[in-house]
């Protein structure tokens, strides 16, 4: 669903705010290369982590949004840093002894641990790649080692030694003195050990395109060219040097590259060009707070979330306020995965300036899929709770009655959800599960509860269920009306939160939610 310009032109969704820097930045001109490029880069030492799947998926966003700003082409570029040297081996791969024979070596050049590619480069080129496209971006790959070889960066390598002075006045005062003796920003690849070496140089000739350097343990003097992959520059000026080969016009970060960002935004105009939009995003934490590391494979991986819930709403989870540190484990899961709902649901029947401002619109590209889904994901893990997550056709049982007509086979998010259910509460959830026996206030107000619940007929509306909760709970004198719910969970569900229970009640069924109560009454519950 498309929206009118006018709209996209003013709508406040971070996307759109993005989107119109390119707009200001271009106008209705188209530049020369025919297209606005978008880039998002990845370092493949590590096996690739969930902050590599948030950033492209935000750029996307972005993307899309000035698609609807603009009728400029679009290309997204995926840039993989595999010309690297390995700088340690990751603490989550297998034959490690074996990397270790390759530290300094370019990554490309380092074989694949795990035996499936040529090189551990390429196999985490390819993990990259298969999970991007399992998502459905629109992406263009671009491999470093690919682009230097190729001769494809020769143009602005040749410029870069041409301000190597330029360069180098811009860096130099960000290092520490003993950095700034041995810095160079062409970082020569040995031609008798094929390491990336990091050493200063002896001299430079810019109109043979070389430049020469002391080899750190023959001592003999090498010149090499610094095209066609006998170098590679250091990461900053490899940042800028990208930049202006490419002509990126957008590129986002974390936080923690912000002075790296604006160190090759100086180098770029050095160079005589335009530096990319793009802000900075905040970092993923575990569940300890600390800094989601790929070579530590610590906090939650792409494949942890999918195992749990859809991908939409792991992109919802990306989407929301990308400026703020947020705290990536698996409680975080079933919420979003509601959240994510509660957007789709209502993304189609709003107006056009809403739909602008709604997540599920920028998650799917503009094209939300039709259908409802009739539960919320947190009722679907109590029930399962309640029933049994093993059987996905007893969840259906419930679910086919609650909502009439609604099968797998009409309603395959909903088919999903149930399967993710199962899943996350077999392996989250029932662990943790811990009956109580109520107080002597709550059995009361649950004999109440049955009672009430038995004087309503058995087809009566989730609203009907949820009123008779509410009215006991306000006749007891619980602290507060929050207290009620929650000995309500803790002695039906063995759990301290839950669903609205008026909604639970009616999928699970009246007379199954009264004999749930007289479970838990006589104490049968606290065996489970």
């Amino acid at each position: 669903m498309s929206l009118p310009r006018e709209i996209a032109l003013n709508a406040k969704a971070w996307p759109f705010e993005e989107a119109r820097k390119l707009l200001a930045r271009y106008g209705a001109s188209k530049p020369k290369k025919g297209y606005v490029l978008f880039e998002t880069g990845y370092g493949p030492s590590g096996l690739p982590h969930i902050g590599t799947f948030g950033e492209v998926v935000r750029t996307s966003m972005v993307r899309r949004a000035f698609e609807q700003l603009s009728d400029i082409p679009t290309q997204l570029f995926c840039f993989s840093d595999d010309m690297d040297g390995l700088r340690k081996v990751p603490d989550n791969v297998p034959n490690r002894e074996l990397l270790a024979q390759y530290i300094g070596k370019p990554l490309t050049q380092v074989p694949d641990p795990f035996g499936t590619h040529p090189s551990f480069g390429e196999h985490n080129n390819a993990r990259l790649q298969a999970f991007l496209d399992g998502f459905g971006f629109s992406y263009a790959f671009k491999s470093a080692t690919q682009m230097y070889k190729s001769g494809a960066f020769d143009e602005t390598l040749l410029k870069m030694l041409r301000h190597y002075d330029d360069v180098m006045k811009i860096i130099l005062p960000t290092l520490g003195a003993e950095r700034q003796a041995t810095y160079s920003p062409f970082l020569p690849i040995c031609p008798r050990t094929g390491i990336v070496l990091q050493v200063p140089m002896v001299a430079r000739d810019e109109a043979a395109g070389t430049v020469t350097y002391r080899d750190p343990e023959t001592e003999t003097l090498v010149e090499v060219p610094v095209t066609g992959g006998h170098c590679k520059m250091q990461w900053k000026a490899d940042w800028a040097m990208r930049w202006t080969g490419l002509e990126v016009d957008y590129e986002m970060a974390g936080k923690d590259l912000i002075s790296s960002v604006e160190l090759a935004g100086k180098i770029v105009k050095a160079l005589g060009a335009t530096p990319p939009e793009g802000f900075n995003y905040e970092l993923f934490l575990d569940q300890n707070g600390e800094k989601i590391s790929k070579s530590k494979g610590n906090g939650l991986s792409v494949e942890d979330w999918l195992t749990y819930a859809p991908d939409e709403s792991l992109a919802l989870f990306m989407y929301q306020q990308p400026r703020r540190a947020k705290r990536l484990y698996f409680d975080a899961i079933p919420k979003a995965v509601d959240e994510y709902l509660t957007y789709l649901d209502k993304v189609a029947s709003e107006p056009a300036e809403k739909q602008a401002e709604n997540p599920a619109w920028h998650i799917h590209g503009g094209q939300p899929p039709a259908g409802k889904v009739p539960l919320s994901f947190a009722i679907l893990l109590n029930l399962a709770s309640v029933v049994g997550a093993n059987d996905a056709a007893v969840l259906w049982g419930f679910i086919s009655r609650y909502a009439p007509g609604t099968t797998p086979e009409n309603n395959p998010l909903l088919a999903k959800l149930v399967q993710y259910a199962g899943v996350y509460y077999r392996d989250f959830v029932a662990p943790t599960k811990k009956f109580r026996e109520p107080t002597d206030l709550e059995r009361t107000a649950l004999t109440e509860l049955a009672e009430g619940l038995k004087a309503l007929p058995a087809e009566a509306d989730a609203e009907a269920f949820q009123n008779v909760v509410y009215e006991i709970g306000k006749r007891h004198p619980f602290p507060e009306l929050r207290d009620w719910f929650k000995s309500i969970y803790e002695v039906l569900l063995g759990q301290p939160q839950g669903p609205r229970m008026g909604s639970f009640i009616a999928l699970y069924g009246r007379d199954n939610s009264v004999a749930l109560i007289d479970k838990a009454l006589a104490g049968d519950l606290l065996a489970l």
